[in-house]
């Protein structure tokens, strides 16, 4: 009989496999990691840590989580990874020991109106084959149930030939698609509020367009001023319906205006193309604000906000529609499906059961995966990280929250700064080690906000009534202005319903929510700001030249690279490769455009500039700018003095972006800011700061309302509005109204437990 080899191995000595227990990482420099080496042990918990942007996502998911990718890519054959995303190796020497990865990051889910729940884990995908085969009345394939599926038809003739004779056939094409013909299946239309287009009190040449380049004398405003289908010095309100229609919805005509040939349109379909159809994240503030308050939502009419046509509405399984279906919450849903009893869907079943189960049992209502929960629900969320690890994976955790690195089997801690002064593994080791480290997370781990002595008293209140949106029962409730208003309660119990569904928009409220930035590569801090604008002037002033000289996307971009600094090269199959511009040597800029100086230094330097260093050298001397200083000075108080100003923005973050579109929208007009979570991504260290800043905007005038469930900032906070009890139907109500010391004084909800503990109440 035949055996395989043997290996001459000394009794007791350890096996070869065994040698593998470790994910070894020498020589890591992806972004801001210094030639990081380290040995992670595998099949345990281990959390990263360190101050935002210290370099924890470098290393765990653009190191570790993209080489584990890369390599199992390598292993389709080139015609099919032709049709995958190109993923270069990162920067390391050396990697080995990795194991397959499955990445959980902080990229949001669902940026596309169409995008669900369902829709993201298949479970949709389910129930649509489940209602094709047991709704009444039939309608179709699963097609037929889906709000991404149009329903087409087409006809025609194709020629055949068959020897010498050509024959033509007929052929006719259907399919039935569930999508809501009104609203595209998005549930939503889209209209623009005219009141934010012009006030019509006033007349066209009174200046009554309130659209950004649209100022009295300008091009635009003329082209409607001088186009002669209006009385341009009649105020808006008194014009006719038809009038109105010439101003508001005229197809394309063309005219001479000032003895130029234009063309006429109607003001909505002109600010549709030229705002509306662009991507907003990359526009500059004052234009963002004005599509956020100029495009309004409101529920489809025709599928009462279902998405569904009436056709998928009808067909029925005892007594729901999959419309009802997927407006139930998971554990209902759950129940429902547990209720169906037919032998020839059972496997379809099983599995639709299982994924409805796996939802209800994690509470959905692994980076950072205790962002946006409540202290009552991290506990569950470390006892699943807990139950991976025991199933025998290796657990890697980008993380802040003290609770879920307690539990950790071995800590890394990186820092010891941000941006270039981090990227250096500062810790390793367990927990009890950490504290005694002197790292600054092992300083800040047992940090405790203590409850404030005395708080403010309010100034107003900001009345909300009859609040039903989502799972809202009918709220009545007065916020108070003027002071520091934490909103809370467990994930899913009400807040962001409250909040930004039920607010009106008159208000005054500037609204930072949990939205991604977008952007590409091109645009950075300075961009996305509104910086660059006042930067670029001033060095126009100073030199004499045109602004746009200073501008890597127009006319004082390097032809070589087109203004990116780098030149990529496709290799088909294979993961393109990013080199160095020769000819601006990565600066991005005409040599001739980097002559120009302020202050002694070239646009690309000032861009390579720390948010730090460039807040002093425009605060004063030659290149004093006011306009630049208040927007450098916003970018440090929310703690981001370490980042360039040109660093692209697809290099930040999850808690950098947060911070960078708060600093954004500081600068915005109104009494009122409401803050969706503005501790994410921070660092222990960091919350002190943030509770600093809140402190100054309260202090200067501002109402400043925020949904959070960091204990430090309850604590802190004047006034605490708790909803809930529970999530779902089991919340939507208001359970607490108070300060903090009378919500741990009472103890009467599941905040005011953990706020008494945390404060050692």
């Amino acid at each position: 009989m035949s055996t395989g080899p043997k290996t001459d191995q000394a009794p007791g000595a350890r096996h070869a496999a065994d040698s593998h227990d470790v994910i070894r990482v020498h020589g890591a420099r992806e972004n801001n990691l210094k030639d990081v080496s380290i040995e992670i042990p595998k099949r345990r918990l281990t959390v990263f840590t360190g101050v935002s942007g210290s370099g924890k996502s470098s290393l765990v998911f653009d190191t570790i989580a993209a080489e584990s990718q890369r390599l199992i890519n390598e292993t389709y054959s080139a015609f099919v990874q032709g049709f995958m995303p190109n993923q270069s190796r990162p920067e390391v020497d050396v990697l080995d020991g990795l194991t397959t990865a499955i990445i959980v990051d902080q990229q949001r889910m669902g940026s596309a109106p169409r995008s669900t729940v369902g829709t993201a884990t298949d479970a949709n995908a389910m129930l649509r084959i489940l209602f094709s085969r047991l709704g009444t009345p039939h309608i179709g394939p699963p097609g037929a149930y889906s709000f991404n599926t149009a329903s087409v038809s087409a006809s025609g003739g194709f020629r055949v030939e068959r020897g010498e004779k050509t024959k033509t056939e007929k052929v006719t094409f259907s399919r039935t698609g569930g999508m809501c013909v009104r609203c595209e299946g998005r549930g939503k239309v889209s209209d623009i509020d005219l009141t934010q287009l012009y006030d019509d009190s006033k007349s066209i040449s009174e200046g009554a367009f309130t659209i950004p380049g649209y100022t009295a004398g300008g091009w635009n405003a003329r082209l409607y001023a001088e186009s002669g289908l209006f009385d341009a010095d009649k105020p808006i309100r008194k014009f006719t319906k038809k009038e109105l229609h010439a101003l508001l919805h005229q197809e394309p005509t063309r005219m001479k205006i000032a003895g130029i040939n234009m063309t006429y349109e109607g003001l909505i379909p002109r600010v549709t193309k030229s705002f509306l159809a662009k991507d907003k994240e990359a526009m500059q503030p004052h234009i963002r604000a004005f599509v956020e308050r100029a495009v309004t939502f409101t529920t489809c009419p025709e599928c009462d906000g279902t998405r569904l046509s009436e056709a998928a509405r009808s067909s029925k399984i005892k007594g729901i529609s999959i419309a009802d279906a997927c407006a139930m919450e998971i554990r209902d849903l759950a129940e429902w499906v547990r209720g169906i009893a037919e032998p020839s869907v059972t496997p379809l079943l099983t599995a639709l059961q299982g994924t409805l189960d796996s939802f209800t049992e994690i509470g959905l209502g692994f980076d950072e995966p205790t962002v946006g929960l409540h202290p009552h629900d991290i506990q569950r969320m470390n006892n699943l990280l807990l139950r991976l690890r025991d199933k025998g994976n290796t657990v890697l955790v980008v993380e802040h929250k003290p609770e879920t690195i307690a539990i950790a089997d071995h800590v890394v801690d990186l820092g010891p700064g941000a941006g270039m002064a981090g990227g250096t593994v500062c810790f390793e080791g367990t927990v009890e080690k950490l504290r005694a480290s002197g790292t600054v997370t092992g300083r800040h781990l047992d940090d405790r906000a203590a409850l404030k002595e005395s708080v403010r008293e309010a100034t107003g209140t900001l009345e909300v009534r009859g609040a039903t949106a989502n799972n809202l029962r009918d709220v009545d409730v007065d916020i108070p202005l003027g002071v520091l208003c934490v909103v809370t309660g467990v994930a899913g119990s009400g807040k962001s319903s409250l909040l930004h569904g039920s607010i009106p928009a008159d208000t005054g409220v500037v609204a930072v929510d949990q939205a991604p930035i977008g952007g590409s590569r091109r645009s950075n801090p300075a961009t996305y700001t509104g910086l660059l604008d006042p930067i670029r002037k001033a060095f126009a002033k100073a030199n004499g030249v045109k602004p746009a000289l200073f501008s890597a996307n127009s006319e004082g971009a390097c032809p070589a690279c087109n203004g990116a600094g780098v030149i990529y090269t496709d290799l088909a199959m294979m993961a393109g490769v990013a080199t160095t511009c020769e000819d601006c040597e990565g600066k991005r800029f005409l040599a001739s455009v980097l002559e120009y100086r302020l202050g002694g230094r070239d646009i690309s330097e000032v861009l390579a500039m720390p948010v730090a260093e460039a807040e002093e050298f425009f605060g004063a001397g030659e290149a004093r700018l006011p306009a630049a200083h208040k927007i450098l000075q916003r970018l440090a108080d929310v703690g981001l003095g370490y980042l360039t100003l040109g660093q692209p923005l697809t290099t930040l973050s999850g808690g950098e972006r947060q911070r960078l579109k708060l600093a954004t929208h500081m600068g915005d007009k109104g009494g009122v800011y409401v803050l969706d979570e503005p501790t994410t991504g921070l660092h222990l260290a960091d919350v002190e700061q943030l509770l600093g800043l809140l402190d100054r905007l309260v202090d200067s005038g501002k109402s400043v309302i925020v949904i959070e469930h960091h204990q430090a900032v309850m604590a802190h906070a004047d006034w605490i509005i708790d909803l809930g009890p529970g999530a779902g139907h089991d919340g939507g109500r208001i359970v607490f109204e108070g300060t903090p010391a009378d919500l741990v004084a009472a103890r009467s909800t599941l905040t005011g437990e953990h706020l008494a503990d945390y404060v050692g109440a």
